[in-house]
């Protein structure tokens, strides 16, 4: 049974890769993402606009394994590294970004703006509950190329916003920081530079682990001494906005960090911004963000869903960060031969934990999902009408209507009816001897039980008036 009202365009040239229509379904999930997967994710669709361009392909094996290698900080080890009969080593995709700067490198652009939704693997412990698992969708926004400071970033930050909000998943928050903040920071705290990227790596588990026990992995597993941990501790605890911002700015100490101050000058410029999007009731400036990926060199993001109490659940629904991101100026020039550097920033939104507590929220509430985006069904209450169903439904069709049939000669009505109510397909279209006879079509609300007799040149017309939001 086919819906024929929106044909996915599958990008060619790579395996998996999605541009413009988002309903693809991982191989290890399939119920899940044929279950909750056309509306939530059509919802990304017209939020990203345009297709991928038809030059970004990028492959899910990576070759020669170094190009992943030292840029994903200690979540190098979690790559899936392979080795081919040759004896070649590869690797399989990590993520998209690291993909799509080589890309920029080696065809030599300087300026795109692109989304892409594709597969990505991590040598991670699953936990299907949480949405997590070794092989999944992602989804990223990314856009390269020399622009006014923060506008960009605003923009990705904005399209987060819009694609949670469009999704109804709940109260959240973005979380934002800046690298160049955080450098500061531990400069100024006596950590020596050659420690500031594993330092950072540590500060990102504070999401996870209190205060005390990431202080404990600072100076018993880092090196670093108690008083320059301490010291830290005073600035990565505060959250806030603009007043933070404010603050930062006039610290005796951290107004004198040129990095430092560069960063809280980008995150006032970028509030600016978002307050003039309207969307800062939902943006924390959070120094304890750090984001443990090597790349990222000024600002940094990441989506959370609040934790909710719910009348239908014992206990509230959490899937840790569903959406992260931010600014890589420098890993475009990782792969140019000459060093050329295109600044970038992007966003990745985490399909499969957005999945997994959709899902969860459905089944704790007991409501009955559709599973198609069938507007009608077309039937027959008598034996040997196959044709004039093919042709009815034919006739939907070419009015762009989304309509499907059982593929069978002669199936009793009854069964055809159950099928639209297991399926939630709102509308039965029946054509029987005596309709054919008319000019007309039975038309039946599935739900109410209710049919009308419909002239048949005006059936398209009445289905669009009847699904009208």
């Amino acid at each position: 049974m086919g819906d024929r009202g929106r044909r996915p365009r599958v990008c060619p040239r790579s395996k998996g890769a999605v541009g413009g229509c988002m309903s693809c379904s991982p191989p290890h999930a399939p119920a899940q993402l044929v279950g909750l997967g056309g509306a939530e994710l059509c919802a990304l669709s017209p939020v990203l606009g345009d297709p991928v361009p038809q030059s970004c392909p990028t492959s899910l094996l990576t070759s020669p394994q170094e190009t992943l290698m030292g840029k994903y900080g200690e979540d190098t080890k979690l790559i899936y590294e392979l080795q081919d009969q040759g004896g070649e080593l590869l690797a399989l995709r990590y993520d998209l970004t690291v993909p799509f700067a080589r890309y920029l490198a080696m065809n030599k652009i300087t300026n795109m703006k692109r989304y892409h939704v594709a597969k990505v693997y991590r040598r991670d412990n699953p936990a299907t509950t949480r949405g997590r698992y070794r092989e999944f969708y992602q989804c990223d926004f990314d856009i390269a190329g020399q622009f006014d400071p923060m506008i960009p970033d605003a923009e990705c930050l904005k399209i987060v916003h819009e694609i949670l909000s469009d999704l109804q998943l709940g109260d959240f928050l973005i979380k934002v920081n800046d690298r160049r903040i955080l450098n500061g920071v531990f400069a100024i705290c006596g950590i020596p530079e050659s420690k500031f990227i594993t330092t950072c790596s540590t500060v990102d588990k504070l999401d996870k682990m209190p205060w005390e026990e990431v202080k404990s992995e600072m100076v018993g597993e880092k090196g670093l001494s108690p008083e320059a941990v301490d010291h830290i501790g005073e600035y990565v605890q505060l959250h806030g906005g603009l007043d933070l911002i404010e603050r930062l700015l006039q610290d005796p100490k951290l107004s004198q960090n040129k990095l430092a101050k560069e960063g809280l000058g980008d995150m006032k410029l970028l509030f600016e911004y978002l307050t003039l999007f309207g969307i800062t009731g939902q943006i924390s400036f959070d120094l304890s963000l750090a984001r443990g990926l090597d790349y990222y060199t000024g600002v940094i993001f990441e989506a959370v869903l609040l934790q909710q109490e719910n009348d239908h659940v014992e206990e509230p629904v959490s899937v840790g960060s569903v959406a992260g991101g931010g600014r890589y100026d420098g890993l475009v020039g990782m792969f140019d031969p000459k060093g050329r550097k295109v600044p970038c920033v992007g966003v990745s939104i985490g399909i499969e934990r957005i999945f997994s507590i959709l899902e969860q929220r459905v089944k704790a509430s007991g409501e009955k999902v559709r599973t198609t985006e069938t507007q009608v069904l077309v039937a027959t209450p008598q034996k040997h009408l196959l044709a004039a169903r093919l042709k009815l439904i034919s006739e939907l069709w070419d009015a762009g209507i989304k309509a499907e049939m059982l593929y069978k000669k002669d199936p009793k009505l009854l069964k055809q009816l159950q099928y639209c109510e297991d399926m939630g397909i709102p509308l039965a279209a029946i054509v029987g001897e005596q309709e054919l006879t008319d000019g007309v079509v039975k038309l039946r609300d599935v739900a109410r039980r209710e049919e009308v007799d419909i002239p048949r040149e005006k059936l398209a017309d009445e289905i669009r008036r009847r699904l009208e939001p």
